[in-house]
């Protein structure tokens, strides 16, 4: 079929323009709705996808979305606790103003997955772990931590010495953004310098323990320290 083409040089009218500014800025407006809109829709297709495969489907922000449940319940500031036990002198039970009411430390690292997608410089916000440790004032033969989660099935560890890491957060905020649930919120675990299967979303406890308790994934075969081939391995504060 042949077709009409416009000459070479020929001008486009101020209306046309005028159209297709509107239409970039009615974009660019309606970008954020669009890209919650299809991270929503993305976790929902996950919760109901028996194969994983949904997982592999890429988001506008380069993240995947996986659960090991069907259905993970949601959580906001009149329900969210997160409990720290185990081998600590005081038990502290926190709810999500509480996280909010403590000082904030902002990480922006690079975000790696096992299944080899990555998204990078990703600013991640949150609570240094090491200062709820501090607080609950951990006790004499404590090695190791075990976190678990309101989807109840996830588990993870770390050390005693790799959760005292400065880049390691009850997170509450990931790219600039309260977390949202589709993303492990409202809070999650963020371990900067590890894999991030070692980033437990949907954080509900942190148990002190007098060992590492190998948790969901690293019982199926992955590596217990999950350590970036780049990382600082150093314990402690860094």
């Amino acid at each position: 079929m042949n077709r009409e083409k416009r000459p070479e040089g020929t001008p486009i009218g101020r209306r046309t323009v005028l159209g297709m500014l509107g239409i970039g800025a009615a974009g660019f407006a309606a970008a954020p709705y669009l890209q919650r809109g299809w991270e929503g829709a993305l976790a929902k297709a996950s919760q109901n996808d028996p194969t994983g495969l949904t997982g592999l489907l890429p988001s506008p922000t380069g993240f995947r979305y996986y659960s090991i449940v069907g259905s993970v319940p949601r959580k906001n500031e009149t329900d969210y606790e997160l409990t720290i036990d185990g081998l600590v002198d005081h038990p502290k039970t926190y709810t999500l103003a509480d996280l909010r009411a403590i000082p904030q430390t902002r990480i922006v690292h690079d975000v790696l997955c096992t299944d080899g997608w990555r998204v990078n410089k990703t600013p991640f916000e949150g609570v240094r772990l090491t200062d709820l440790l501090a607080e609950a004032g951990v006790v004499n033969g404590a090695k190791a931590l075990r976190f678990t989660c309101f989807d109840g099935a996830y588990s993870e560890s770390l050390t005693l010495g790799q959760a005292r890491r400065s880049d390691v957060l009850v997170a509450l905020r990931m790219q600039d953004e309260p977390i949202t649930h589709e993303h492990g919120g409202p809070v999650r675990l963020y371990v900067a310098p590890m894999y991030f299967y070692k980033s437990a979303k949907w954080l509900s406890g942190v148990s002190v323990t007098d060992r590492v308790i190998p948790g969901y994934w690293e019982k199926r075969g992955y590596a217990v320290d999950g350590w970036l081939d780049d990382a600082d391995r150093t314990d402690g504060p860094t």
